[in-house]
């Protein structure tokens, strides 16, 4: 590494890169190869700051599998010229777009940090500054040549959390993201300090960055509800292409009794669809077999998703069903930890 860190700030598009045109009044998107003139206080990091932004920036809402491929497809591309990368998305979707983006990089030693805003850049209360600089100097935090962060992260409001780990929990406060079943892996005050024992590290011998871009998005996110009916969940199993179910059912992981719900879900796994059950509930986890409710559920090969968040869930699917696994293989990987994203 440089004596000078240097990070690469990737904008898909988002709340963070508006401004506002003060003549018509109108938002329109910030041109952030100008980021250092227009946000002086970034050359007070001791880093260099480079940008990519797309060609047309996105709305939060149309993320999709093949702007997952397109991020991580700029990212490994200029992994070997960056120490660091910071990536503007909007928040609506973040905890989805980073949760993907955490599996498609294997054998990651690099931090990669998502963040946004809740108002423009350009405006005058925005979270948006203090969010990117924020990020941008956990990027570029380095220990004996190393990096601080070696993982996918998301910086809002103060705190830095495991990717992986978050979910959307506000539409207009500042602090949008809660990660309930694990802490933060930095909080910046006064100072930015890092909870050590809670970070990634890879392992000893480590292989090289290794990208997996074949995600299967073959994938439908059932929640249950009190007068759920059989017609509809009937639906849903017969979704055509249909690879992967997450249910997400209530409390520890209960679900009905009734024969119908049950005879359904067994079928399905018969054909082989996977039906991973998750928690509503934001924080605690899933203990298949706990009560009578959920008993059922782990006869008839329903997988545990444990504490894991159902915007993780479903990228966590979409990753292991591209890797063509067998069913013991995607069982045994999924209630397994890949990337510190379940307990």
């Amino acid at each position: 590494m440089a004596n000078q860190p240097k990070i690469l700030i990737v904008y898909t598009g988002g709340t963070i890169g508006m401004v506002k045109d003060y003549n018509t009044g109108a938002l329109k998107a910030f041109d952030f190869s100008q980021i250092s003139s227009k946000i002086p206080e970034l050359q007070q990091l001791n880093c260099e700051i480079n940008t990519i932004s797309f060609e047309e920036p996105i709305d939060s809402s149309n993320m999709s599998v093949a702007y997952y491929i397109q991020i991580a497809e700029i990212i490994s591309d200029n992994y070997d010229k960056f120490d660091g990368f910071v990536v503007l998305t909007g928040s609506d979707t973040m905890s989805y777009t980073s949760s993907a983006i955490s599996f498609m990089f294997e054998n990651l030693q690099k931090p990669v940090i998502f963040t946004g805003s809740q108002l423009p850049i350009g405006d005058l209360r925005t979270d948006a500054k203090e969010n990117l600089i924020t990020s941008i100097q956990v990027a570029s935090a380095y220990e004996n040549g190393k990096p601080v962060i070696q993982e996918v992260g998301l910086y809002f409001e103060y705190k830095l959390y495991r990717a992986n780990r978050t979910t959307k929990i506000n539409a207009e406060q500042f602090e949008a993201f809660a990660s309930m079943n694990y802490p933060p892996l930095a909080e910046s005050g006064v100072h930015l300090n890092f909870n050590y024992p809670l970070l990634l590290k890879p392992k000893e011998n480590q292989s090289d960055l290794v990208v997996r871009k074949n995600l299967d998005n073959h994938v439908a996110i059932l929640k249950l509800f009190p007068g759920i009916t059989e017609s509809v969940v009937r639906s849903f199993m017969n979704i055509p292409d249909l690879k992967g179910i997450i249910l997400e059912t209530y409390g520890s992981g209960n679900a009905p009794t009734e024969k119908w719900f049950v005879d359904l879900l067994e079928e399905s796994v018969s054909k082989g669809i996977y039906i991973v059950n998750v928690t509503q509930c934001k924080g605690g986890s899933v203990i298949l077999g706990h009560y009578e409710t959920s008993s059922e559920l782990k006869r008839i090969g329903i997988v545990d998703g444990k504490d894991i968040t159902t915007e993780t869930a479903i990228a966590k699917m979409m990753y292991l069903l591209g890797e063509k696994l067998s069913k013991e293989e995607f069982t045994n990987y999924f209630q397994t930890p890949l990337r510190g994203e379940m307990a």
